[in-house]
């Protein structure tokens, strides 16, 4: 694992999780081979949201909204429905959360990508996204995540397919969001991405060390911080406010 400049051993969070990162990222690395980060969720395809709403019995009894299409879910995404923490962003209770440092909501799909993953994104019918840049509880990582809103779960899922050839190609990419001083990195070609599907939305994550440093294919708290902004967040908890949230008026989309 490649060292964390500035500030070697140190944790992502605490002892005890960066332990459990390690053993549960073992069976990862086994898999992935030597596949790099851009890849890595573009495999990922269990509904962990779904799941751990079923788990701890969430949403028992209410009628949950469809978003399988922009038809059915017409309500944009706004900043506040995306990052509702205000100066932070919580994935755990239990750890320490994500400094969020700006967010931004727009119609310009082009702000959230470019080259061909730009043109990908409007042939799926991207209407608007909302994205935040975060620093990680040590400051050593730096990462922008965001939701695009996709016309239907048929062409964010077409999307997610095509993506991946895009980047391993270098033809495209996901674009970071600056935040000031000390979070350039997360703007260069060299970082690195996820990005995953839930209903019409398409839902991505690029982050860099903040130091500008490269991130090595193997590089365990790079993928920790894709899985949580991804995974657990986004496509998690957000979205599953969504799915639960009662239908309403469409409102406009909002920014900091």
């Amino acid at each position: 694992m490649p060292s964390t400049s500035g500030n070697a051993g140190a944790p992502l969070r605490s002892s005890k999780r960066t332990w459990q990162l390690i053993i549960g990222s073992l069976g990862v690395l086994l898999l992935l081979g030597i596949c790099g980060l851009s890849s890595y969720f573009f495999m990922v395809d269990d509904p962990v949201g779904r799941d751990s709403r079923a788990a701890d019995g969430t949403g028992a009894g209410a009628a949950p909204r469809d978003i399988s299409s922009r038809a059915a879910d017409p309500a944009p995404l706004t900043v506040k429905e995306v990052f509702p923490g205000g100066k932070e962003v919580l994935v755990d209770p239990e750890q320490s959360p994500y400094e969020l440092l700006k967010t931004q909501a727009a119609e310009d799909c082009d702000l959230a990508a470019d080259g061909q993953i730009a043109t990908v994104l409007a042939e799926a019918g991207c209407s608007q996204f909302v994205r935040g840049t975060v620093l990680s509880p040590t400051g050593l990582y730096v990462a922008t995540a965001g939701i695009v809103n996709l016309a239907d779960e048929a062409g964010a899922t077409s999307a997610r397919e095509k993506i991946k050839p895009i980047v391993d190609g270098r033809k495209g990419r996901f674009l970071g969001l600056a935040a000031g001083r000390g979070t350039e990195a997360v703007t260069a070609a060299s970082a690195q991405a996820g990005w995953h599907v839930r209903g019409h939305f398409l839902i991505y994550c690029v982050v860099a060390k903040s130091d500008g440093k490269t991130i090595g294919d193997e590089d365990l708290f790079a993928r920790q911080i894709l899985s949580d902004m991804i995974e657990v967040y986004l496509r998690g908890k957000v979205l599953d406010q969504r799915i639960l949230a009662p239908s309403g008026p469409a409102s406009p989309a909002g920014s900091d």
